[in-house]
């Protein structure tokens, strides 16, 4: 049922990882499936804001962080679970859903921080995954 599980983390941010990756580990156990961590640096957007860096900054940090997401992949999932990583650039939310249609993923387990007042007037990501995600969304609380 759940041979093929995203995972998405956040490198820099321990809560969106720490709870929700055993649970996504104990899935792939179960189910004999595969666990693909997937990480997404933002767009710089605007021209003018890319102008302010160098030509090549793009390129130089998506190799950094596909090799910390590597590292980061051997360092956490135990090596009986196939796991790939994939690094994507863009809107998070959108990246997931796009990166879990792309590999057909039966679910998406990732972690969510219990919501602030803000977080109701324009969604955290969590939130967004689940309404736009085709596949179940299992969301690890973090706290």
């Amino acid at each position: 049922m759940y041979d093929s599980i995203l995972v998405p983390v956040d490198l820099h941010q321990e809560s969106s990882w720490k709870k929700a990756l055993p649970v996504a580990i104990d899935l792939a156990k179960i189910n004999g499936g595969t666990l693909h961590i997937l990480t997404v640096i933002p767009d710089f957007g605007m021209a003018v804001v890319g102008s302010f860096f160098p030509p090549d900054h793009a390129k130089n940090v998506l190799a950094a962080v596909e090799k910390d997401l590597a590292t980061f992949v051997a360092d956490n999932i135990p090596a009986e679970v196939p796991a790939t990583s994939d690094v994507q650039q863009g809107s998070i939310y959108k990246e997931i859903v796009r990166v879990a249609d792309k590999l057909e993923c039966g679910v998406i387990v990732m972690s969510s921080h219990t919501p602030e007042p803000k977080d109701y007037l324009l969604g955290p990501n969590a939130a967004r995954v689940v309404r736009h995600a085709k596949q179940s969304v299992f969301v690890v609380r973090d706290n």
